[in-house]
């Protein structure tokens, strides 16, 4: 940046014996300060980072479950690893739903038994749907924060699963569901029986509200905290050991928000500003299906809802790929750049049909999971998905893990490791920029940095029709009468670019992932200057 004023000051003072020099100086400072961009990002973890999800119950049988049986006492039920989830009915007596106290034994041991296996993936980060003390399966009911569920483990096994993740070099981010509890909590208990219980001002009561006090939605078992309430934003995140603070103190890496558009831009950029303080380049992400656009700073980034049903609705068909690619331009471009790498980036989770199941037809799968891994944004991979596991509504989509079928001779699993292979070896792709591309049925667009080696332009044709079409890439590095080739099949026929239009005949369905040929032949290239 001194390099870059030194030259405006010389230009606008008019220095002659300096002035043919600042050129030069004003493009050199220009270049360093935009590749400074670049390195900052690369640097952050955060941005563009490929996401594990794990149910703890649900991802690896225990090797201790007999002697776990007893932290299953009916109604809860233990089910075989090979049992399917299906709807259970509602149990008046303790608020839930049978399938929500349905167990399959897994815990915080199992998973770290199988991290070679996410690591294996090139996973950047392993993010746990919640593991504190609560009385579902699922967790989304605490009972107690600090303490975790003893079906998962104890302290301990967090401790050792958070240290064999981080010698992999990945990251660890936990669920944070501070928006409700449990209804059986002690503290609300305790504060529904006594009006002047020190925790009654944690809760909102009022005879408007079913059993007494606010609850989530129509959830009788989860009730509201009040946030609005000094002690309970100190106890959640404002007090060096409190939950956000404690947690990431003893060694996590951040915190995914569950229902974040409940606690609100307040609440949220407090807790965010808290985990920041506490450990500094650590993640907030919310879970906040909204138009993102506004919700950042409060969070780093979301869990983008919106481009997951863009790119979903761009491959059935529902919207056509001009209007695809306009919607996803204005996501991307009033969210942010910066949030939005951060965001993540999923077709499927815990609280959706997996993508198998969305996206039956293999085609108009693959097309999205090849925009889901080229967008801007960290892709999230739901713990299956990977496998081509299916699922609908809940409970199906929380199945237990088909380890059966985590082997090379799966193809879903060969195709989602050369996406995340994809992913992981382009650095447009993790950290860099994003521009549309004019076309009239396709979608195109290009991923680049400050290196015109990065480059990555993508287009795809998600209708039913065979198409040829001529893209304008306005990238002015790209040079004429080069190839572009193909980064996602080596083996398919490069494209060459002509005065910077690219065409291409793309097959239903079909995509092509293309970057520049910069490597010298009989030792010329035209990138020999422009980098």
């Amino acid at each position: 940046m001194k390099d870059l004023l030194a030259a405006l000051s010389i230009l606008v003072a008019g220095d002659a014996s300096a002035a043919a020099s600042a050129p030069r100086d004003f493009a050199n400072a220009t270049d360093q300060a935009v590749a400074g961009v670049y390195a900052a990002r690369e640097a952050d973890w955060r941005n563009g980072a490929v996401v594990y999800q794990v149910l703890v119950d649900r991802f690896a049988p225990s090797s201790h479950l007999d002697a776990k049986r007893a932290l299953y006492p009916a109604p809860k039920v233990l089910r075989r690893w090979d049992e399917v989830p299906t709807r259970g009915t509602y149990l008046p007596g303790v608020k839930v739903w049978s399938h929500e106290i349905d167990f399959w034994g897994g815990d915080l041991q199992s998973v770290r038994g199988k991290l070679d296996y996410i690591h294996g993936l090139h996973a950047d980060v392993l993010y746990l749907n919640p593991i504190h003390l609560a009385y579902t399966n699922h967790k989304y009911d605490a009972l107690d924060y600090k303490a975790l569920s003893p079906e998962f483990g104890t302290r301990a096994d967090l401790d050792a699963l958070v240290a064999d993740t981080h010698a992999r070099g990945m990251k660890v981010v936990l669920d944070g569901v501070f928006n409700h509890m449990g209804r059986n909590a002690p503290i609300f208990q305790a504060a529904a029986k006594d009006p002047r219980d020190a925790h009654r001002g944690w809760f909102v009561w009022g005879p408007q509200y079913p059993g007494g006090a606010r609850i989530w939605r129509d959830a009788a078992n989860l009730v509201e905290l009040d946030l609005e309430n000094p002690a309970v934003r100190e106890y959640v995140y404002g007090a060096p050991d409190s939950v956000v603070q404690g947690y990431l103190g003893e060694g996590i890496d951040g915190w995914r928000l569950d229902v974040a558009y409940d606690i609100g831009f307040r609440w949220l950029g407090e807790l965010t500003a808290a985990a920041h303080a506490r450990k500094p380049g650590s993640l907030v992400v919310g879970e906040i299906a909204n138009f993102p656009r506004e919700w950042f700073p409060s969070v780093d980034g979301v869990m983008d809802f919106t481009l997951r049903q863009v790119v979903i609705r761009i491959a059935k068909g529902e919207i056509d790929a001009p209007t695809g690619g306009r919607m996803i331009a204005r996501i991307i471009g009033e969210g942010g750049i910066e949030p939005m790498l951060k965001s993540w980036m999923m077709l499927d989770n815990h609280d959706t049909e997996r993508i198998g199941t969305v996206l039956p037809d293999q085609e108009q799968r693959r097309l999205a999971q090849v925009l889901q891994f080229t967008l801007p944004g960290s892709p999230n991979v739901y713990y299956g998905s990977e496998l081509g596991m299916t699922g609908g509504g809940d409970p199906e989509m929380r199945a237990p893990m088909r380890w059966d079928q985590a082997t090379d001779a799966n193809a879903t699993l060969r195709w989602v490791r050369k996406l995340i292979s994809l992913h992981q070896s382009h650095r447009a792709l993790k950290i860099g920029d994003y521009r549309s591309l004019e076309a009239t049925r396709l979608l195109a667009y290009e991923r680049y940095t400050d290196r015109i080696a990065d480059a990555v332009v993508v287009i795809a044709n998600p209708t039913r029709d065979t198409i040829t079409e001529t893209v304008l890439v306005p990238d002015s590095k790209l040079m004429n009468d080069v190839d572009m080739i193909d980064l996602l099949d080596p083996d398919a026929p490069p494209v060459p670019i002509h005065s910077a239009l690219l065409t291409v005949t793309l097959p239903p369905g079909g995509v092509r992932v293309l970057g520049p040929d910069v490597a010298a032949k009989a030792g010329y290239t035209p990138y020999k200057r422009v980098q």
